[in-house]
């Protein structure tokens, strides 16, 4: 009894002709025969009996690439679209870090009486009546002193007492 070879395989080495001269990428062409012949079994009743179904598999791969193409020009518009959205460039965390930096330094510099105000109310979530209790004074002055420590935060946040950053390298180093 001898065995018949099976006509699909004898479409194998052109199908895979066919789709490198579409995708020009041997990866992708063995990636698009291998989903034309999988397409092509799952629509196996769509061939007529008798007919060669070369020509068949071979409409099915065009039309699998022109998908795929399609498919990827509509990624790419979109991947276009979103990068437009986001912002070119970011700041870096580094900024941040120095940023806090100054401001830990800016609280650290504030007079005693206000610093250890600001850090009771501010920090500790204590009431003003408590923080005055416990620093032995009137809630009001309490008060005075968490404001005027607000307002030398403030102060340094607009940048009245804030150092100035100089680029080392850019046109601040002629200078």
């Amino acid at each position: 009894m001898s065995k018949t070879r099976d006509p699909i395989l004898d479409l194998l080495a052109p199908l895979r002709r066919y789709a490198f001269a579409l995708t020009r990428d041997r990866a992708e062409a063995d990636d698009l025969v291998q989903d034309t012949l999988l397409r092509g079994h799952e629509q196996r009743r769509q061939l007529a009996p008798g007919k060669a179904p070369g020509p068949w598999l071979r409409a099915i791969l065009r039309n699998r690439f022109l998908d795929r193409r399609r498919s990827d020009r509509a990624q790419a518009r979109r991947e276009a679209d979103f990068a437009q959205l986001t912002p070119q460039a970011q700041e870096g965390a580094q900024d941040d870090a120095l940023r806090l930096a100054q401001l830990r330094g800016a609280f650290l510099d504030l007079p005693e009486d206000q610093r250890e105000a600001l850090a009771l109310i501010a920090l500790d979530g204590l009431s003003y009546a408590e923080a005055g209790q416990l620093l032995g004074v009137p809630p009001g002055t309490v008060m005075s002193r968490v404001s005027r420590a607000r307002a030398r935060l403030r102060a340094f946040e607009d940048g009245a007492d804030r150092p100035a950053l100089r680029i080392i390298g850019g046109r601040d180093a002629d200078c």
